[in-house]
């Protein structure tokens, strides 16, 4: 089972939104799992998995057919960082894959990708060709305004595609990962200052947890901010270590956290790890819920 979450940097035109979310339900032996769009961020997320390699790409072509023709990020504002109109692809092995296929599906997706569209595409993550190039931050180092500039640099020439900046599609950053969780948590409070130090004390390369990367994201719709979150491996820090630590650091300053999120879908495993923590439960295992328990006897 191979699963893909592309983001495109497009969270308020619902027509290309759900021109994307048919194209992929419209692809045989592919099932579209959940689709996250947010207007603050003008971003959209596309969560589906397949058990073939073959139509988990189909898929993605057609999202990038629809995404580089409709979405110009000459004239996009939002959030969110972004350096592509299809801004990232990643690759995820789930159950009977491998990373090494993954990180297979990416290569020969983006080089065919970059060959149909003319987009500059980088390889991350698992399937990056050069260290330096393995997070996804360094590569969106930037942004989409100084990539033309960026690109001139040897070492950031395209792994795949054209020399050269798309006018309207940018780049896109394709590659292979492990499950991460995008979580997110709404302060009370517009604070801009607020979120930025609750993201410092959280994110691991400012000081905090190993594997959180966070920014702050000011969310004017609703006149509060957020602390935007991945957390890379939730099995060494698990969401509710993530989530005390924006707390905490939110009531430094008088703020309360009013909500929290996920950005597509989330490990069963995950929020186990935050129900034995919350609520003290001794020896915890997966078989005292009943579902877990009617598969392991459905089997």
């Amino acid at each position: 089972m191979f699963e893909c979450v592309p983001n495109i940097s497009e969270g308020r035109e619902q027509a290309t939104i759900d021109a994307v979310a048919d194209a992929i339900r419209a692809t045989d032996g592919v099932h579209l799992l959940n689709v996250h769009s947010d207007p603050d961020h003008n971003r959209s997320v596309f969560t589906y998995a397949s058990e073939s390699e073959e139509a988990i790409r189909e898929a993605t072509m057609r999202l990038f057919e629809i995404a580089t023709a409709r979405i110009d990020l000459r004239t996009h504002h939002g959030a969110h960082p972004r350096v592509g109109a299809v801004d990232v692809v990643p690759f995820v092995p789930l159950e009977g894959t491998s990373m090494a296929e993954c990180v297979a599906a990416a290569e020969r997706f983006a080089r065919d990708a970059a060959s149909r569209f003319d987009v500059p595409i980088y390889l991350y993550e698992e399937a990056a060709k050069h260290d330096y190039r393995r997070e996804l931050p360094t590569i969106r180092s930037g942004g989409f305004e100084q990539f033309p500039h960026k690109i001139t640099d040897e070492r950031w020439q395209p792994d795949f595609g054209p020399s050269r900046v798309h006018p309207t599609a940018g780049v896109s950053v394709v590659g292979a990962r492990v499950p991460l969780i995008a979580f997110n948590m709404q302060l009370g409070t517009d604070r801009v200052e607020v979120a930025q130090a609750c993201a410092k004390a959280v994110r691991g390369i400012s000081g905090g947890l190993r594997f959180v990367r966070a920014l702050p994201i000011e969310l004017k719709s609703r006149g509060i901010v957020q602390v935007s979150m991945n957390l890379l491996d939730f099995r060494r820090t698990p969401m509710h270590r993530a989530f005390s630590v924006v707390k905490e650091e939110a009531e430094r300053f008088g703020v309360a956290v009013i909500s929290s999120e996920v950005v597509g879908l989330v490990p069963a495993d995950a929020l186990y790890q935050v129900a034995e923590w919350h609520l003290r439960i001794g020896e915890f295992r997966k078989d005292i819920v009943l579902e877990e328990r009617i598969k392991l006897r459905t089997r």
